[in-house]
């Protein structure tokens, strides 16, 4: 099958995509990944075709207007805001997935590429396969990833509610974006108010989940054509080796303790970056800080600290002592496959679930919101993270749970299985 991924985003977002892309090409079929230029190397060193869209998820994070939003931590003003985005490149981007899902045999996409990708899969007549890392279908089991702790005497019901909230949330905010994009390049009548959730499209082809069983089990009332395979990992090229004074740093000393906040933005990086050190000093850490997105750095920092400013995470996570960070899916399933406790000091959107759930699991503590990160809370958190034998052994334990799991050859064979049915249908 030849096969359009649509998956606009952070790095986090687009690395799960890759690692699929990678596994579904060795398994016989051709992949086009439909992302933004900036990750045009990455795409391409596995291996990948890569096709541009317009825009960059790095430059409206680290916009002025965005990092204020992102910094109070309301999700609805957050969206609001990139609601606002999406409108100004939404025809950009219908106009490049239009050209990349011509000749393609299916379209495939997760959260952030959902509504462009099955407007796309209309457009062409395509089967259109959900493929999310994150749960996304309702269920009585659990509350959605923007409600994550939902009173549990209100049972099932309000679990489920709020799946079709956040999806609503999610559609109003981009329902104008979308119609720019239907009506103004694809030449399709407007998408239904309350959204595509209902179309045949959308319920025809089975669903994936990228992430860990042993990390959200199944819950009983999903049917039995929505697979929650395991992660998707995108591993290092073969031929990667890390830079000499990391190595070197690695190997002075105990294991150092992570902090990064990825794509998240920060209004005041060197009052955030001074917090960590002291936080660190406090609980005499040797550490890595990743600069990110948010641009992490000091002038001057003590020789127990090494900045970067982009590492592997498959690489370098299994090698700290635990892992500080905002909870983005991504950096959060490398962190568990490690084995390492994790403190998530989480922004918007999904983060606040991964932190609570990495505490649910006892692989974390609490996480700590960012707006109300100080020095003895991340001081708190850290020592506990690096000194709780419990904590540790559980964390040890669900890394090699995970680390045992194949999610991108689970999520390969259901691909098989449609290209099979089709095969047999034509």
């Amino acid at each position: 099958m030849r096969i359009a991924m649509i998956a606009p985003g952070s790095r986090g977002d687009v690395e799960p995509y890759i690692a699929l892309g990678e596994g579904l090409q060795k398994a016989g079929h051709v992949v086009r990944l439909v992302t933004h230029s900036n990750f045009d190397m990455l795409v391409s060193s596995h291996g990948l075709e890569f096709w541009p869209i317009a825009g960059s998820v790095q430059d409206i994070a680290q916009s002025t207007e965005m990092r204020g939003r992102l910094e109070g931590g309301n999700f609805l003003v957050v969206m609001a805001q990139m609601a606002k985005e999406a409108e100004r490149g939404a025809v950009a981007a219908a106009e490049g997935g239009l050209a990349a899902c011509r000749g393609m045999d299916l379209v495939l996409a997760g959260i952030g590429g959902l509504f462009v990708g099955l407007a796309l899969a209309e457009k062409f007549g395509l089967p259109f396969l959900q493929a999310y890392y994150i749960p996304f279908t309702p269920t009585r089991a659990y509350p959605s990833f923007l409600l994550p702790k939902l009173p549990s005497w209100f049972g099932g019901s309000l679990n489920r509610l709020s799946y079709h909230l956040t999806r609503q949330i999610m559609w109003q905010g981009f329902r104008s974006a979308d119609r720019l994009a239907r009506q103004g390049v694809l030449g399709l009548p407007a998408a239904p108010f309350w959204g595509p959730y209902k179309t045949d499209r959308f319920h025809h082809l089975p669903m994936l989940y990228g992430y860990s069983p042993s990390v959200i089990p199944p819950p009983s009332d999903w049917d039995s054509d929505i697979h929650v395979t395991g992660y998707w990992f995108s591993d290092p090229e073969a031929d990667w080796t890390p830079p000499p004074a990391l190595v070197a740093f690695l190997q002075a000393g105990p294991p150092p303790v992570y902090v990064g906040f990825g794509s998240m933005s920060n209004r005041k990086p060197e009052a955030t970056t001074d917090l960590i050190l002291q936080a660190l000093a406090r609980t005499q850490q040797r550490a890595i800080i990743l600069s990110g997105w948010s641009g992490l750095h000091a002038a001057d920092v003590p020789d127990s600290v090494f900045m970067l400013d982009a590492i592997p995470f498959a690489w370098l996570f299994p090698r700290v002592a635990a892992v500080v960070h905002h909870g983005g899916a991504g950096t959060t399933a490398y962190g568990l496959r490690a084995g390492v406790p994790s403190v998530v000091i989480p922004f918007f959107g999904d983060q606040p679930f991964w932190g609570q759930r990495i505490a649910e699991l006892g692989v974390g503590p609490e996480p700590i919101p960012q707006r109300k990160l100080t020095v003895e809370r991340l001081a708190q958190a850290i020592q506990v993270a690096v000194t709780d034998p419990t904590m540790r052994q559980r964390a040890a334990v669900l890394g090699a749970k995970i680390q045992a799991e194949d999610g991108v050859a689970r999520a390969v064979a259901v691909v098989q299985q449609i290209a099979e049915r089709g095969a047999a249908s034509r």
